[in-house]
């Protein structure tokens, strides 16, 4: 395993310094899911939750938090975001019914967009959550990962399938 690469020689945090790497085409995909109760899932589905469209607004804070996760994140670098792209898809499994949040983000740089990515399904699952808490304060917020990324030194990076 490297060395980390937000420290420098004597251990202090220091932004990484990008400016001599190649832009590349960057594209990362993440994903999370919130756990909710069945009734709090037919309320999503059915668009008649209080405050809205869960979903779409979900998806909106999710793009803005994609594009403000350098003011969010220390040390990560601003970026020219190309496209942010957020996926729900809903599901009864067993006793845990839940909406599942996948986010696509690309841009052409030095650097890579997987913070991007988590961060958009983050707050995109936290809209989730503030929307309905009224009805669920159960709800529960799991699984957020990076599903995969491509572009860079390092190449593609694809996760292992979670059983």
């Amino acid at each position: 395993m490297s060395s980390l690469t937000h420290f420098d020689a004597q251990g202090q945090a220091h932004m990484v310094d990008v400016a001599a790497k190649p832009a590349t085409h960057r594209v990362a995909v993440a994903t999370g899911r919130i756990e909710m109760q069945p009734a709090t899932l037919a309320l999503i589905e059915s668009g008649t939750a209080k405050k809205g469209d869960v979903l779409g607004i979900a998806r909106i804070a999710g793009i803005q938090a994609a594009k403000k996760t350098s003011d969010l994140i220390p040390l990560c670098h601003p970026l020219a975001l190309t496209r942010v792209a957020l996926a729900f898809a809903l599901a009864e499994k067993g006793n845990a019914p839940q909406v599942a949040c996948t986010a696509t983000v690309e841009t052409v740089g030095p650097t890579g967009v997987e913070m991007e990515a988590l961060t958009a399904v983050q707050v995109a699952l936290l809209t989730i959550y503030d929307m309905c808490k009224a009805v669920d304060r159960g709800m529960r917020i799991t699984d957020v990962h990076v599903l995969e990324k491509h572009g860079g030194k390092s190449g593609s990076y694809l996760a292992a399938p979670q059983s």
